[in-house]
């Protein structure tokens, strides 16, 4: 029982813990499973209303739609930090800064002011919802692309740089609670990877694209072509990207999850909240009305406890190993990219910045490739180790997913240090960096559909609190790099992030074993039930 997992001796369902079949084993104390709605043979977690207007009956295709929309403008938007990469030598020559100064106000600026951000955007969409804060972004940063491509001096590029990471916070941070509110457990694998592949693929691509338009336009022909694509994402948007934040309560007889953080606890509670009404009964909105921008507000929560609460969350022990493994493997991705160009311009390779922004093509195929397949392994594994456990779910089941991560990021740091020290042809470089590429869909996949499923409700915040210090350590990485790579050269630079990364991901040992003992605690914890 449990394939690994240790029970725990005070609670049969700490928040997380699911069941998805029911020939296997008892049903939940709730609703027998008779009266519960699935999806072929798996109970559908969280149940959903009967309501028309709850995102979760919404059409596949509407709410694929929406996903797809907002993975690819998440993708362009996480490309604006790196796609600056292979232009850092030639803004440095331009207006006579050094280069760690460069790196740390064209990469790590706009990073730090994302991560900062977050915590004002996460709460405001939990109390206002998230589509007001989609669409703003996307205007303001399409304002500060046209910004861009008309900046004459480094300090107003480096302004831009900060105005963009602060327009940036709701595209880096609200997707991943958007699939929390679309999509069912057993689905949102899938559909993270589909947001991973963009991250990934938009870091990679970026700096693909930016070299040649760098090479041919300078580094402003970067930020007119971005404002371009933010012309074609506005419409799409303001026009499909509708409001997905359901606030009314689920009906009776479609409760399953009876967690403290699902969408409903109890049958009772229920009937309390709809005092008579049913949400069968409740008319479709109107198309138009959809449109709206601002609905007044949806949640009575206090808007500055919001923007404090993923400070404490960083004690819960799922957010706390999300936050460094996803961290980890996002900022060494992003420090490959800056690296390299100090590494790839000078001898033996000698590349202009088109053929720097070419060497991450091997890249982006890797995660083009693999993004998909972890996806699928996200969903696919915990729900065939689910019906070996009795047909209960544990969202610790998505950690196997770093038995490839681990190995492949390993292998690759070493390899790429000691290929770049030696001199070794540029192709070897390529493969030990296209297998750390490989490795980070799974290590994002495995850390964000954990903390997901352990704390749905604190979605928002938990991915506030990854995300900004995803942002401190890729600041810090950034502003030191290039001095570090000087110092210590790429052998014993990247070995030991190597070192590093292993160690944090060993992490994934403890948090597979005691992982459902902690949700527990978590969720025993007067403090816990206070945040």
């Amino acid at each position: 029982m449990g394939i690994g997992v240790l029970e725990d001796r005070y609670l049969d369902r700490p928040p997380g813990t699911s069941k998805l079949g029911e020939d296997q084993g008892p049903s939940f104390d709730s609703a027998s499973t008779s009266e519960l709605k699935k999806d072929g043979e798996i109970i559908l977690v969280p149940q959903p209303s009967d309501s028309p207007n709850d995102p979760l009956n919404w059409s596949m295709m509407r709410k694929n739609t929406i996903m797809i929309i907002l993975a690819f403008s998440s993708g362009v938007t996480t490309s604006l930090g790196p796609m600056i990469s292979p232009g850092l030598i030639i803004i440095s020559k331009q207006f006579g800064v050094d280069p760690d100064t460069v790196s740390t106000f064209m990469v790590g600026s706009i990073l730090l002011f994302t991560g900062a951000v977050t915590f004002f955007t996460a709460s405001g969409a939990n109390i206002w919802g998230k589509r007001p804060f989609f669409v703003i972004s996307t205007v303001l940063l399409l304002i500060s692309n046209v910004w861009g491509t008309f900046a004459d001096s480094f300090p107003s590029l480096a302004a831009m740089r900060i105005f963009q990471g602060i327009a940036s916070a709701p595209l880096e941070t609200l997707v991943t609670s958007t699939v929390s509110d679309l999509f069912f457990v057993h689905q949102r694998g899938l559909r993270l990877s589909l947001w991973g592949l963009m991250l990934g693929t938009g870091v990679l691509l970026g700096q693909i694209i930016s070299g040649f338009i760098i090479q041919s336009m300078g580094v402003s022909g970067t930020f007119a072509v971005s404002a371009l694509i933010f012309c074609l994402i506005l419409p799409l948007m303001y026009f499909v990207v509708v409001e997905t934040t359901y606030t009314k309560p689920r009906g009776p007889g479609s409760v399953v999850d009876a967690r403290p953080d699902s969408r409903a606890s109890s049958i009772d509670d229920l009937k309390k909240d709809l005092k008579g009404d049913d949400p069968a009964n409740e008319p479709k909105e109107g198309y138009k009305s959809q449109l709206r921008l601002f609905r007044g507000r949806l949640s009575d929560e206090s808007f500055w406890k919001g923007v404090f609460k993923p400070v404490p969350l960083i004690m819960f022990p799922a957010v706390i190993f999300s936050t460094l493994v996803y961290a980890s493997f996002f900022c060494w991705l992003l420090m490959i990219g800056v690296l390299s160009v100090n590494i790839f311009s000078e001898p033996p390779y000698n590349l202009n910045p088109a053929q720097i922004g070419l060497t991450n093509i091997p890249l982006a195929i890797g995660a083009l490739i693999f993004s998909p397949i972890s996806g699928w392994m996200a969903d696919a594994v915990p729900v065939w180790m689910a019906k070996r456990n009795n047909g209960v779910f544990e969202p610790e089941f998505r950690l196997v997913l770093m038995l490839v991560a681990i190995p492949m990021s390993t292998a690759g740091f070493i390899g790429f240090g000691t290929s770049a020290s030696k001199g070794l042809p540029l192709p070897w470089c390529l493969v030990w960096i296209t297998m750390h590429s490989i490795a980070v869909p799974f290590a994002s996949q495995a850390s964000i559909s954990y903390v997901i499923d352990c704390h749905t409700k604190d979605a928002n915040q938990a991915f506030v609190t990854i995300n900004f210090v995803k942002a401190l350590l890729s600041f810090v990485a950034s502003t030191v790099g290039n001095g570090l790579l000087a110092k210590f050269g790429p052998q014993t630079l990247f070995t030991g992030i190597a070192m590093l990364n292993l160690g944090i991901s060993l992490l994934t040992i403890p948090s597979y074993i005691y992982g459902k003992r902690l949700r527990s605690w978590v969720a025993r914890s007067d403090w816990a039930q206070k945040i």
